[in-house]
């Protein structure tokens, strides 16, 4: 039998179960064993069974920034990747005003899903041109089985992956709308492609990374970029390769600024997240994002 809050009657998501999760979600562990997993710590197949949809995201969570938003203009574009067609999608403030800075949206490992695009919406509400990319284009793009999307990240080409998200910052900067600057925020896997941005694209002019992986070492000297990385103090995985970062980046003198939000999840940020969705540092981490964009990419 699992333990049940009194005060709602749904079942407790643990810490444990949280961190099971995000093992699953960076494909150490298939969906079977992940279940088994969640079982042994819930009590039964049954409780696991309604502690799953707590732990993954939900599609129908309603969005911060609707479609059809009148203060925004997004629409589904294609445009010249790195030797083929890359799908994204592009808003724009409705009432734009002279040239903005422009701002690639990198998603997790679920791919340019409901929740990205919300994302994007928000950024250009923000006062920026915003593109949300779809790094599953070489394989036909973004399925709407979130678990069929998280396996095709084990088919990309990383240096494809990189290229094309190189192809994405010439064509922002030279979007008519665009003040020629580009920013980019990734999130999760998005977070380590920033990341890798910041290293093989010289004219990227700010990265933010949530909770994205660390480049090598040795490349960490052709970064120009100047960066904003946030971290979920329960990351322990990720946040393994904090401090070999900061030295590489002080040895390069390349501008940062790290935080750490204590007692946050990885992918605090993902608000259709029940369990791991922390808004206090959701909230704290996103003025942050827009105040270094506004002050990098004006």
């Amino acid at each position: 039998m699992t333990t049940t809050s009194a005060n709602t009657g749904k079942p407790v998501v643990t810490q444990a179960m949280i961190d099971a999760y995000d093992e699953y979600t960076h494909l150490t562990l298939d969906r079977r064993r992940f279940m088994e997993q969640l079982t042994r710590l819930a009590g039964s197949g049954a409780a696991a069974a309604a502690i799953a949809p707590l732990l993954a995201a939900n599609s129908a969570q309603a969005a911060i920034v609707a479609e059809d938003d009148p203060r925004v203009k997004g629409e589904d574009i294609t445009y010249p990747g790195n030797g083929g067609e890359m799908k994204g999608y592009l808003v724009k403030p409705a009432n734009q005003t002279g040239k903005l800075g422009t701002v690639i949206i990198i998603h997790e490992n679920r791919g340019l899903n409901a929740h990205i695009r919300d994302v994007a919406r928000r950024v250009a509400l923000e006062g920026f041109v915003a593109l949300a990319p779809d790094f599953l284009s070489p394989l036909g793009g973004t399925p709407a089985d979130e678990d069929k999307a998280r396996d095709m990240f084990t088919q990309l080409d990383s240096a494809q992956t990189v290229a094309d998200g190189v192809a994405t910052v010439a064509f922002l900067k030279a979007d008519k709308d665009g003040n020629g600057k580009v920013g980019v925020i990734g999130f999760c896997w998005g977070g380590g492609v920033a990341n890798m941005l910041a290293v093989n694209a010289p004219d990227l002019a700010a990265s933010v990374a949530y909770y994205g992986m660390q480049p090598k070492a040795a490349d960490v000297s052709k970064i120009k970029a100047a960066l904003l990385l946030h971290y979920a103090g329960l990351d322990e995985r990720t946040n393994a390769g904090i401090d070999a970062f900061k030295k590489e980046l002080d040895a390069a003198h390349v501008e940062y600024t790290v935080y750490v939000y204590e007692g946050a999840n990885h992918a605090f940020n993902n608000d259709t997240s029940a369990a791991r969705y922390d808004k206090k540092a959701a909230d704290l981490a996103w003025g942050r994002t827009v105040a270094f964009l506004k002050q990098k990419l004006a």
